[in-house]
């Protein structure tokens, strides 16, 4: 092993999973080399998110349990939100810090470890002049069969909640050639599942003489040969237009899920969190969904607590997981964040109310996912099958739309099967997963 070793933390969401493979693919590109533990690294990276303050503060309560060993040939940075978000006071309160770089920094990576390299004590990274931003040279891949692709970076909504707009800058498209070119090399190479990701996907608006919009884009990486799946995500509802229901009817390449966050069922809270659409117009678009041609698992975010939330507000959302139905949600108690227009908000909900809601909202949504997961069983999905418990002696696969599935298949004799597409038979279901049997032999 060579003297440049290091390891990386990621925090949050797939977008920052895929962002540490960008600077996991720079630092291999510069002679680093990956270890398992912080401790056995030269180099300690904490790629971060600031979306919840409990995200944050783990973040930090991670500096400061490596403090000591500061100085002594280690060597620690910050990437993302948090470093977006705090900036250069990263360094005043963790001092042994020495690189603060938002995700618009790492095509510069390389120079900022060249001067930390050097001797300098403190590099940061904070531009969000981002025209370089898709310039990331091509990033090492923690799947062999899935990957990921940025098509849209940063968000030009104001949702009074979200902190997005200030560490990840103003919204920017990536050239749809550029997206066509890493999916048909990602295809080449072997991966045949491709997710689009962005803070706001199907805003994308290709900026070249093309103009093509985020369904003709979803459309075409589906029609590229070798991919035989592709997801997005993640959807705003005033963006989300019939055409994109429609490309996932004519191409079955495009997965059977929508995730679709709708933050509350009350239209007045709604408008409070400035998220410009109301329920009846969110229901608009959950009834393209539902009357699709072929059945679309429909997931979502809901945020509880939300200054001035009322009860009457949070019975609405109650309501819309009855009327709705989703397979699954992301649900959440409302976090006050830096610099966002809910910080001067009055009327803020108790820390136990918000809880109370949030238990009463996790345990309908429970009660929803039994039932409809126990519809399955009898069924037959396919799955792509993504690693294995051993413990229990089962595969684990995923569905088209999203559901986990684990399964047995007596026919593998010790062999892996994973990255293949198998039929499997639900004969089980719970809350979170189903459990099956293999419709194929080996």
């Amino acid at each position: 092993m060579s003297g440049k070793t290091f390891y990386i933390e990621t925090f949050g969401c797939q977008m920052n999973a895929h962002d540490s493979e960008k600077v996991v693919g720079a630092l291999i590109a510069r002679g680093y080399e990956p270890v398992e533990t912080p401790e056995e690294a030269g180099l300690v990276l904490y790629n971060t998110c600031s979306i919840r303050d409990k995200a944050e503060q783990k973040v930090f309560s991670r500096l400061q349990q490596f403090k000591r060993q500061a100085g002594k040939g280690k060597l620690f940075g910050v990437l993302g939100c948090v470093a977006q978000q705090e900036g250069e006071r990263i360094f005043e309160r963790a001092p042994h810090v020495s690189l603060v770089a938002g995700s618009a920094s790492y095509t510069r990576l390389g120079e900022m470890l060249t001067r930390i390299e050097a001797g300098e004590r403190r590099v940061a990274g904070l531009s969000l002049d981002t025209g370089e931003t898709f310039d990331t040279p091509f990033p090492r891949r923690d799947n062999p069969h899935r990957a990921c692709i940025t098509i849209v970076e940063g968000c030009d909504k104001s949702c009074a909640y979200c902190v997005v707009p200030f560490t990840r800058g103003h919204e920017r498209s990536r050239a749809a050639e550029s997206v066509m070119a890493e999916a048909r090399g990602l295809a080449e190479r072997g991966y045949t599942e491709i997710q689009l990701l962005g803070q706001n996907v199907n805003s994308y608006r290709d900026p070249s003489p093309a103009a093509w919009d985020f369904a003709a884009l979803l459309a075409r990486v589906a029609a590229i040969p070798g991919i035989r799946r592709v997801r997005y995500t993640t959807s705003h509802p005033r963006d989300f237009v019939k055409a994109i229901v429609d490309a996932m009817d004519s191409n079955p390449v495009i997965c059977d899920h929508v995730h679709l966050p709708v933050q509350s069922g009350s239209t007045r809270v709604l408008a409070a969190m400035q998220r410009l659409y109301t329920r009846d117009e969110y229901m608009r678009r959950v009834e393209w969904i539902k009357t699709a041609r072929r059945p679309c698992a429909l997931t979502t975010d809901i945020i509880v607590g939300f200054p001035g939330e009322t009860g009457r507000d949070f019975d609405e959302t109650l309501r819309l997981l009855d009327e709705v139905e989703f397979d699954s949600l992301f649900s959440f108690k409302y976090s006050p964040r830096p610099k966002t227009a809910a910080l001067a908000m009055n009327d803020p909900i108790p820390p136990a109310e918000k809880q109370a809601r949030l238990l009463v909202l996790q345990e309908k949504q429970r009660a929803i996912q039994i039932r409809r997961n126990a519809a399955w069983i009898g069924r037959a999905a396919e799955v792509l099958v993504e690693g294995r418990n051993q413990a229990l002696g089962q595969w684990i696969g995923r569905t088209s739309d999203n559901r986990i599935l684990n399964f047995t298949h007596p026919g593998s004799n010790g062999d892996s099967l994973e990255g293949r597409y198998l039929p499997v038979r639900v004969t089980r279901a719970g809350p979170n997963s189903l459990v099956g049997e293999s419709a194929s032999m080996v």
